[in-house]
């Protein structure tokens, strides 16, 4: 669906204003077709993205493993510099006077490794997560510092991009520093989001233990759209996965009234043994980081297996970060199983 793409890592907007706040910048310059290696290789390791055509969650499956771990990060650049170097032997053929610089490909091979290495540093930024060891680990990395469309970074680069532009159509001194200024402010502001983060993971930590009088395991506070000072959390505490918000300048700065309690753990059914065999819920599972399970009776022997991800769903249904599968165990008389 169109919203799983949107959740599926930093938005292709963001990562094209990376890659040209960075040609603008002055790394563009340094060869012919600079501009492009680093505006293509900041996109590239979402090729990945052809797994939406490949069924049901096959995308959670595939989407930031391969081609964001560190076997693509070592490959990819020089297979875009090969790419742009054939472009240009081709272009040089049909335009022999269209671009008086000449390509060095050293130098069309570091941008394209720095445009390409910049594409999962960004991913990791937020709470979808990159698979940086693929493929020799399944491993996920999450950041939690940016949301997946974050209107902030999208204002600043664009500022810097559009700032160097002018100044290069009029010919102005010092055209690469607005570029400059705005990346190096962009990356200020990704530092500040990832300290707010783990500070809040602090805060809301100690206030859950005294409240609950129980030791929080692992901890999630996700920025939101919009306001960088409000955060969704999700932790683990016991049997349970508390949710809620986090508001910096609030007091309290744990919202009570949004605190809400999920089951932990996955419940023993044979409806949800039976689900967990599908190639969807695998798929599904293999991607989740905060998995909730229901298993509800529709019929004598029809049950519903729901699961939520609450990183990005509250309640069961068909978004994103939700999965129903519909499960048939025909049961011999006196041993059909209660449903949760």
């Amino acid at each position: 669906s169109a919203r799983a793409r949107r959740e599926a890592g930093i938005d292709p907007v963001c990562h094209t204003l990376f890659g040209a706040a960075l040609a603008r910048s002055g790394l563009a310059s340094r060869t012919a077709l600079g501009g492009t290696a680093l505006i293509v290789g900041a996109n590239l390791p979402d090729l990945d993205g052809l797994a939406y055509f490949a069924g049901p969650a096959a995308d959670l499956a595939w989407r930031r493993g391969w081609s964001h771990g560190v076997l693509a990060l070592g490959l990819l650049p020089f297979g875009l510099t090969g790419l742009l170097l054939l472009v240009n032997q081709w272009r040089r053929r049909a335009w022999p006077t269209s671009d008086a610089r000449a390509v060095i490909p050293r130098r069309l091979l570091f941008l394209s490794f720095g445009a390409i290495l910049s594409h999962p540093v960004l991913d990791t930024l937020n709470t979808y997560g990159v698979r940086w060891l693929m493929p020799f680990s399944g491993r996920w990395f999450y950041g939690d510092a940016l949301f997946i469309v974050d209107p902030w970074v999208w204002l600043l680069l664009g500022t810097g991009v559009v700032w160097s532009w002018l100044l290069r159509r009029r010919r102005t001194a010092a055209q690469e520093l607005p570029a400059r200024l705005i990346l190096c402010l962009t990356m200020l502001y990704m530092a500040a989001m990832w300290v707010s983060g783990v500070l809040a993971r602090n805060t809301i930590t100690q206030k859950s233990e005294e409240m609950f009088n129980g030791r929080v395991g692992q901890i999630m506070a996700a920025p939101i759209p919009i306001s960088p000072l409000t955060r969704r959390f999700v932790l683990e505490q016991d049997s349970v996965y508390r949710v809620g918000t986090f508001r910096w300048l609030a007091d309290p700065q744990v919202d009570v009234t949004s605190l809400r309690s999920f089951p932990r753990g996955r419940p023993v059914h044979p409806a949800l043994t039976a689900a967990e065999s599908t190639k969807v819920m695998r798929r599904f599972l293999s991607w989740a980081r905060y998995p909730t399970f229901t298993v509800q009776q529709m019929g004598p022997d029809s049950y519903l297996v729901q699961v939520i991800d609450l990183r990005y769903a509250r309640d069961s249904g068909r978004g994103f970060g939700s999965l129903r599968i519909p499960i048939s165990l025909p049961q011999s008389p006196g041993t059909r199983p209660e449903a949760d």
